[in-house]
């Protein structure tokens, strides 16, 4: 006798649970990732809560102001940490309101950049400032009002995001462009990829905007100092005269102003590797300047001071008494201008310049000789000179500034 079938029962499935399954795909299907990293999750929850604020005072039905109070950029609001030796942002903020008329266009700015980056973490995606500013320059709608009309009106506002977040641009899934390289004894890992710094033929390792430890990672370094020099012609001549391996170190230049990428991976080899930094910057107000920024950090940046700064950075030169010293033509001397001279003496009231004489002797006699001088101008003496003579003895006679 044939047995009977059974019959199957198909449970119901709740039309919630349907609806639920649906968005889950939907959003995937949208670019945006089913879970964020830890890192992520902190970045994205200081955003939404941000925009939560600004709902919440929205939605008062009497006294609604939303507003945003952005900390000052400035040196008013910058101050100089005598223990830690770099400076760092004071407490004064400026206050966005979006229902000022002369604020209102900087807050609309200040919500979208917010709202740029929230996408981006969403999508586990990264884009270059400028990539994020063709992402958020549109039209407004029903009027002829640009959201941005150039890359400089946005550039402010991504700073202004980060210190209104206390978030690094990095964790906001941004980066700069390229700019500044480095060779060198050194191996490490750059998302995964082996890098051997030693072995980059004419060229070097094109040092990236992002440089955290999650995206690079140092892995054997025989090095035992870094030479940081101010361009890339200097820094061409070290590398193809070999510097690096006759004296062991690592060279690093940052195309003039050094950007974020390359001091935060000078603050590393520091502190992380323990080797000291060496500064070839140019004999001018530029220059130090740039030694300045690398040593306790920038004014506008003040508020990334922590993660950038190198306090122990040495300056080598050029020096005002190299005119002499290395008795170079007088074809290399390039006049000071009036804005040369106004600029040498704001350096010269810097907190962290104003009390070490030898940095007053030192700018008092480029204010004297009326000159500057660029570390090309070494170059006059002999096409080696820069590497074979003038660094070598500033290294043997430990003859630098602090």
């Amino acid at each position: 006798m044939a047995k009977k079938k059974k019959k199957v029962v198909r449970k119901k499935v709740p039309a919630t649970r349907v609806k639920k399954k649906k968005v889950r795909r939907a959003a995937a299907g949208n670019g945006a990732r089913t879970k964020l990293a830890t890192r992520d999750r902190e970045t994205m929850s200081k955003l939404v809560n941000l925009a939560d604020t600004v709902v919440t005072s929205a939605a008062k039905k009497r006294n609604a102001d939303p507003h945003l109070d952005v900390p000052t950029r400035s040196l008013s609001n910058v101050k100089y940490n005598t223990r830690k030796r770099f400076i760092e942002m004071g407490s004064n903020t400026n206050r966005r309101h979006l229902f000022n008329l002369s604020q209102a266009k900087s807050y609309m700015q200040t919500m979208l950049v917010g709202s740029g980056c929230k996408q981006l973490i969403e999508q586990d995606k990264n884009t270059s400032i400028r990539g994020l500013y063709y992402m958020l320059k549109h039209t407004i709608e029903g009027t002829k009002e640009n959201t941005f009309e150039e890359q400089s009106d946005c550039d402010p506002v991504i700073e202004d995001m980060e210190v209104l977040l206390g978030s690094l641009r990095e964790e906001l899934h941004l980066y700069a462009d390229k700019k500044g390289e480095m060779v060198g004894n050194l191996t490490l890992l750059d998302n995964g990829d082996e890098i051997d710094c030693s072995r980059m033929g004419s060229g070097g390792y094109g040092i990236p905007s992002i440089v955290e430890p999650h995206v690079l990672q140092f892995k054997k370094c025989q090095a035992k100092f870094v030479l940081h020099v101010e361009k890339g012609t200097v820094w061409q001549r070290f590398n193809e005269d070999k510097f690096w391996r006759k004296h062991n170190c690592i060279l690093t230049h940052g195309g003039g102003q050094p950007p974020r990428g390359v001091r935060r991976l000078l603050n590393r080899l520091h502190n992380e590797l323990k080797l000291p930094v060496y500064c070839l910057l140019d004999n001018d107000p530029w220059g130090y300047y740039i030694y300045s920024v690398i040593k306790q950090g920038s004014i506008n940046l003040a508020y990334e001071s922590q993660r950038m700064a190198i306090p122990e950075a040495r300056f080598m030169g050029l020096r005002s008494k190299d005119y002499e010293r290395c008795d170079l033509s007088s074809s290399v001397k390039i006049d000071l201008n009036d804005n040369d001279r106004k600029r040498a003496k704001q350096i010269a009231k810097y907190p962290w310049f104003e009390k070490k004489k030898a940095w007053q002797k030192e700018i008092a006699r480029m204010l004297e000789n009326d000159f500057k001088l660029e570390v090309e101008a070494l170059l006059s003496k002999d096409i080696s000179y820069v590497t074979e003579e003038y660094v070598p003895a500033r290294l043997k006679d430990r003859d630098w500034l602090d």
